[in-house]
């Protein structure tokens, strides 16, 4: 199935926001609820699978969508149509501080492998389903998980990365890269893990256990805060169980806990 051909505006700088424009007929594809506003005559319906094989039956659609659920997401996604006469917009956010890649899968061989959160909406026609890592110590140590989304197609499709996004495009070169700053990456890449240098530097460099080395020809996409490590932040200065949290600032953090009534 060639997908359909939309437009797009990405808005925001930090939390940003992709608005979608739908020609009538037109269809886009979502996770379910990263959906923040839509015009009138845009209707919506959540279906098992993501479309882009209509003749696939009730059980194909099934199994699809239940593959879907190794990866943490939900068993239906959600399909955007413009049900109305001209042009109509429907915009979708991205779930935590970072930024919106919009990729046009036509451009890089029609396929991509991402990290299970990533993908935040696509044009119909694109086929996103779960594809497992070549190696099984890639997939036990990896940040991404023994299981990854691929999105194939030929049309637009948008996924989401923490922080600063960077695009390297390896010419037969290697890059070690920390497991959970990947993003995205096409599969001219060949992706394993190896240890992070010897037992000291393992336990003690404050980089983790392993690395992933990504080798071959083609593109990469690096994010420079992954959600897990963010998240990590956060616990760390939240209040414990017993009432208890840090201050940035012993005065200030004993003044605000003070008017606070902690």
């Amino acid at each position: 199935m060639q997908s359909h051909e939309v437009d797009y505006q990405i808005i925001g700088d930090d939390i940003q926001v992709v608005e979608v424009e739908l020609d009538p007929n037109e269809t886009v594809v979502a996770e379910a609820g990263v959906m923040n506003w839509m015009e009138d005559n845009i209707s919506f319906e959540a279906k098992m699978g993501d479309g882009s094989n209509p003749d696939e039956g009730f059980m194909g659609k099934l199994f699809s969508a239940g593959k879907r659920m190794f990866t943490g997401e939900s068993l239906f996604m959600t399909h955007f149509t413009n049900a109305g006469q001209g042009k109509k917009h429907v915009a979708f956010a991205a779930p935590y501080p970072g930024k919106i890649i919009p990729i046009d899968l036509s451009k890089i061989n029609g396929s991509l492998l991402c990290q299970k959160d990533a993908f935040l909406c696509a044009a119909l026609g694109t086929k996103i389903s779960i594809a497992f890592t070549k190696k099984f110590g890639a997939g036990l140590f990896g940040g991404e998980g023994f299981i990854l989304q691929k999105l194939s197609g030929d049309g637009m499709a948008f996924v989401h990365a923490g922080g600063t996004v960077v695009t390297k495009e390896l010419n037969n070169e290697t890059l070690r890269v920390d497991t959970g700053c990947i993003v995205a990456f096409d599969e001219g890449i060949d992706y394993s893990i190896e240890r992070a240098g010897n037992l000291k530097s393992m336990f003690f460099g404050g980089e983790g256990l392993f690395l992933a080395t990504l080798r071959g020809t083609g593109t990469v996409m690096l994010q420079s805060m992954p959600f897990s490590r963010l998240a990590d932040r956060i616990i760390e200065f939240a209040p414990s169980s017993g009432g208890s949290r840090k201050g940035e600032g012993s005065v200030l953090g004993g003044l605000g806990s003070m008017i606070s009534g902690d």
